[in-house]
């Protein structure tokens, strides 16, 4: 299988990897920080914007596939201090629609480039 990949202009890898795969019916989407944005500014301790800039990375990516926030089936949330939770979680409930997508929040020790959330998605084409 030949992978097909989609990238967005405006994010950088930060390793070896694509920021979405085409799997036939499904997309997967790696994990987006805000310190992926080309023009990456310091956002520590502001959780909320950290937030919005991996959605609009990941938003980006969503569009260079030909799907939108409605196509999307689960999310990742990954945290480095849950007490950043309800910040986060306000964010995010502006970028989706009811029904939500599936979704898991997990606390992790670290996160690359010192990001404090990072979120990572799978869509399913219609």
């Amino acid at each position: 299988m030949t992978r097909k990949a989609y990238e967005a202009k405006s994010a950088t890898a930060s390793g070896p990897y694509s920021h979405a795969i085409d799997a036939g019916e499904f997309i997967y989407f790696s994990g987006q920080t805000a310190m992926n944005s080309v023009s990456a500014q310091d956002l520590t301790g502001d959780i909320a914007e950290q937030t919005k800039q991996c959605f609009k990375n990941l938003y980006e990516v969503l569009e260079a596939s030909g799907l939108t926030s409605d196509d999307v089936v689960k999310v990742n949330v990954y945290l480095t201090n849950m007490n950043n939770f309800a910040a986060m979680n306000e964010v995010y409930a502006t970028q989706f629609s009811s029904p939500f997508p599936a979704r898991t929040c997990i606390a992790v020790l670290a996160l690359p480039l010192g990001a404090e959330v990072e979120i990572e998605m799978i869509a399913k084409r219609p």
